[in-house]
């Protein structure tokens, strides 16, 4: 079965083709700036070059259809016409406690997601509008939708609960949640295929680090904790988000600088983590080549960027009362070397070792532990697509 896979933002759509069957990537793209004048769409031809068009697309269906054109084009599409798509699975951010798996999209599931806008204002409205879009494109295509909180709702009490008066809680639904759900579950189970390990009976500590940024206990491929909370603002420091902070010190500096809820949104969102304290960028290649040129603020970025993820490992180690797998994936966690060489040489006293020549490899699964090392420390490059088609698939073949 051919699946689409769309990943809708409040400005952006990004798809992937892929063969359910297979496993093969038939197609991929994305579309930006939607709703302004300079809107685009890349995709992949068929040679893997890649080509770039110009077009009006005021909204979402448009943009939707546009990637459909191209997916149907007679010169460089895949598939001849929107029948020969099985499914669409969609990316959706946040399904507080509604949902706790997968599930094919119906009125009632809708209506579920649209209740979860208020914690997750930007994504959760822009994830409906693909579905709707879909819906009116392609009416009698099943739709599935794959939560990233979803994985984490395995987690018990003692770890989602803040220490809010519980009515808010009851009320309000304000707990830990988490986010990356896709990506830990796939990192997680794929590196229990690649180092020949059973799932259920491992100890796993994933780092899906990038400019986003979340750490996850996994115990028996269960979630049992998480960095990211009721938001995606908690937890590592991140490209512009601030992380764990003390929310006194955020009442403070809305006090001291006169701003209100809305302004405070934007400071710890956009103008904070990497960005904030390098004052450079929240690229963290800008950051390596700061600290190259000598740059003081861009070497402190990057060492709060670490400790912060040394530090979560840790607590989670704790956790779990013990580790036997430490996953990096991610933009980060896959491709920067010397991150993953901080963190790992700090880790000895767990009887981590190091391999620095396995740990040369860029965006590839890769073992960079030590052949005596008592934790295996692989990096694995997360598909959270390929998740979304494999739910998707499962979902309506079982239908």
């Amino acid at each position: 079965m051919k699946t689409l896979v769309l990943n809708c933002g409040s400005s952006s759509v990004k798809y992937k083709l892929i063969n359910s069957d297979t496993k093969a990537v038939l197609a991929e793209g994305g579309v930006e700036k939607i709703g302004l004048p300079d809107s685009f769409l890349k995709y992949r031809l068929k040679d893997g070059s890649k080509e770039t068009i110009t077009v009006d697309m005021p909204d979402h269906k448009e943009a939707i259809k546009q990637v459909m054109k191209v997916l149907t084009d007679p010169e460089n599409g895949v598939i001849r016409s929107f029948d020969e798509i099985g499914a669409v699975g969609h990316r959706v951010v946040h399904g507080m406690e509604y949902f706790n798996k997968s599930v094919i999209i119906t009125p009632e599931v809708i209506e579920k997601v649209k209740e979860c806008y208020p914690v997750a204002p930007l994504h959760n409205p822009a994830n409906v509008t693909g579905i709707e879009a879909v819906s009116d494109l392609m009416p009698d295509t099943p739709q599935v939708a794959v939560f990233d909180t979803a994985f984490h709702q395995t987690m018990p009490a003692k770890a989602y609960m803040y220490a809010l008066p519980y009515e808010d809680y009851k009320n309000y639904g304000i707990r830990r949640y988490g986010f990356h759900g896709t990506s830990h579950r796939y990192v997680s189970r794929r590196a229990c295929e690649f180092l020949g390990l059973p799932y259920e009976k491992q100890r796993i500590i994933t780092c899906h680090i990038g400019n986003g940024g979340s750490i996850t206990a996994i115990k028996d491929g269960k979630s049992v904790d998480t960095s990211m909370g009721l938001t995606p603002t908690e937890g590592l420091m991140m490209g512009t988000r601030v992380g764990d902070i003390d929310p006194g010190a955020l009442v403070y500096l809305m006090q001291r600088r006169g701003i209100g809820a809305d302004e405070l949104q934007k400071i710890i969102n956009k103008e904070s983590g990497v960005l904030g304290v390098s004052g450079i960028s929240n690229d963290m290649r800008d950051i390596e080549a700061g600290i190259k040129a000598g740059d003081e603020r861009a070497k402190l970025a990057m060492d709060m960027y670490e400790y912060r993820i040394l530090k979560y490992i840790g607590a989670y180690a704790a956790v779990l009362g013990g580790v036997d797998i430490i996953v990096f994936t991610g933009g980060v966690g896959e491709n920067q070397t010397g991150t993953r060489e901080a963190i790992c040489g700090n880790l000895a006293f767990m009887g981590v070792t190091f391999d620095p020549e396995a740990n040369k490899v860029r965006g590839e699964e890769i073992e960079i532990s030590g052949k005596d090392s008592k934790i295996h420390v692989v990096v694995i490059p997360t598909d959270e697509e390929m998740m979304i088609a494999e739910d998707t698939a499962m979902l309506v073949g079982a239908k």
